[in-house]
């Protein structure tokens, strides 16, 4: 389900699109892929989850405060959306600490409506038709994310300070990390990491490059110095910053690759290795 960080065969394939103007506020994005061949996935956290159809079971992924690793199977053609950060706890109808990391049934949480969406799926084969699906079941929800957890989650991409960003949104310092513990699975701090460290995948194709040093970029994303970075992308990827920069350096000495086999990580996106 995630953009591989690694080289991949050109039958490996993944795309995303935007989500539909109505349901904006609580889709990050769609996407559909097709895995190529059967291999663990390494999925990095970003506070999001998504939606996901594997041809056989909806579930909800979740990826929090450390990386899931998850089997796919050979060719297995997958569609799903990506809840935004801070909305998925609104849609889903729990909260978010409720969740495991990983992958949950959707029919646990929505029951009846789950499993008939699941049928009408596996009569589907088209892609976009599927996240046709996918939208008119989540459209049927009928909620709106506190507009309060969504600015915070985007203070928190530069912010340091909970108490600027309580401020920013109007409610407490206790609140404030009630309300994100509840919606996202995780407290300011984290999520301030979290959002930090997509900020640093983004910039992996330029450290290939040698256009930028790891230094500058700890320095440029607010690290106390590079050691600092260097123990968040630990903890959160398992790597360290050096060997997550390799794997995007493969993609500049590979074979040319096709656009979505590209090391791209949005901002709401849980990139994967």
């Amino acid at each position: 389900m995630g953009v591989p960080l690694r080289p991949v065969a050109a039958r490996s394939v993944y795309r995303e699109v935007a989500p539909p103007p109505a349901l904006a506020g609580v889709l990050a994005c769609g996407w559909h892929g097709d895995t190529g061949w059967a291999r663990p996935l390494r999925v990095l956290p970003d506070g999001c989850a998504d939606l996901v159809w594997d041809g056989d079971a909806l579930a909800v992924v979740v990826t929090a405060g450390a990386p899931v690793r998850l089997w796919v199977p050979a060719a297995a053609l997958r569609v799903g959306f990506r809840l935004r950060c801070g909305a998925a706890a609104a849609v889903l109808g729990t909260s978010m600490p409720e969740l495991p990391a990983g992958p949950t049934r959707l029919s646990d949480l929505w029951g009846a409506a789950a499993r008939r969406a699941e049928d009408v799926l596996a009569h589907t084969a088209d892609p976009e038709a599927q996240r046709g699906i996918l939208e008119t079941l989540v459209a049927q929800r009928r909620v709106t994310p506190d507009r309060r957890v969504l600015a915070a989650v985007h203070a928190l991409g530069t912010a340091t300070r909970t108490s600027d960003v309580a401020d920013t949104v109007g409610v407490s310092e206790r609140a404030l990390r009630r309300h994100l513990v509840h919606a996202v699975g995780a407290g300011p701090k984290q999520v301030h990491r979290i959002r930090r460290f997509q900020r640093f995948l983004r910039l992996l194709e330029p450290l290939a490059a040698r256009r930028t040093s790891l230094a500058r970029v700890a320095a440029e994303l607010g690290y106390a110095d590079q050691s600092h970075l260097g123990r968040d992308c630990r903890r959160l990827s398992g790597s360290s910053p050096a060997a997550l920069v390799r794997v995007a350096e493969k993609f500049q000495t590979s074979a040319p690759l096709a656009r979505h086999d590209r090391p791209h990580v949005p901002s709401d996106h849980p990139g994967a290795l």
